[in-house]
């Protein structure tokens, strides 16, 4: 854990956020099982490559105990059904799913749009 932040990508053009939550299985073994499965070392390649080619420009998931917390940054057209649709048919993703469900408080079948649910953003400081 760190208090002194995470540096943001500055990106030339605008973006959008959406964040994901889910739980894992409350079970430390597994959670750092998880964890390990997400290192760059051990991330599938094909897994990260999809991600990006469905239009997805940065990818963020931070833990505590067992939730999930995802930041996922596009551009402005970005269409978040096509491009999840796209993602769930791409190679090696629905094994994917399936391999990291065994972590996840989740249906063993679910893509990753049935298992991670949209937040809706309550506040910000912006304006």
């Amino acid at each position: 854990m760190t208090n002194k932040g995470y540096q943001v990508k500055e990106y030339h053009c605008p973006v959008k956020r959406y964040c994901q939550t889910m739980d894992l299985k409350d079970n430390p073994k597994l959670i750092e099982e998880y964890i390990k499965c997400h290192s760059k070392p051990e991330a599938w390649p094909e897994i990260r490559a999809g991600i990006r080619s469905v239009g997805i420009l940065e990818m963020e998931i931070y833990i505590l105990g067992s939730r999930l917390f995802m930041i996922i940054e596009t551009p402005l057209d970005f269409d978040w059904e096509t491009a999840m649709d796209r993602l769930s048919h791409l190679p090696r993703q629905a094994e994917w799913e399936e391999y990291v469900s065994k972590f996840q408080e989740c249906v063993p079948t679910s893509t990753s749009a049935e298992k991670w649910k949209l937040m809706e953003r309550m506040f910000h400081l912006y304006e």
